[in-house]
């Protein structure tokens, strides 16, 4: 018996029950559902997706190195040395990884802009 404090009706409800039954029992999206698939990779896009820059890993190429490093450091971060760049990555909760590379750089270094510093990460 229904109240009608429902939103649907029973014969609404069972319609939409029938809608959805090859979703629940396939378990992959229906071919009704195509544009709620996520988008494939792009050929060109970097490799970022696989986690934080490992130095001496074969992957890590000048690129990977930048795009991750601009996601913690900003423009106003430079010119500065690698024990103030390690502070802001720390502060920001940058990876492991990625930390680690930038405190093994020398000391007395000092890095003038993103370019330089992902130039020596990519390097180390």
């Amino acid at each position: 018996m229904q109240r009608g404090s429902d939103r649907l009706s029973v014969h609404r409800d069972e319609e939409m029950k029938h809608e959805l039954q090859g979703l629940l029992r396939s378990g992959h999206p229906t071919r009704t559902e195509e544009w709620y698939d996520p988008e494939p990779v792009a050929d060109d896009d970097p490799a970022v997706w696989r986690g934080a820059v490992v130095p001496g890993d074969s992957r890590t190429a000048l690129e990977a190195a930048r795009l991750e490093l601009a996601r913690y450091l900003g423009r106003s971060n430079f010119p500065a040395t690698p024990s103030h760049l390690a502070r802001v990555l720390r502060s920001k909760n940058a990876p492991d990884p990625l930390l680690e590379a930038v405190e093994r750089l020398p000391r007395p270094a000092r890095y003038a802009n993103a370019e330089a510093l992902a130039e020596a990460v990519a390097r180390s």
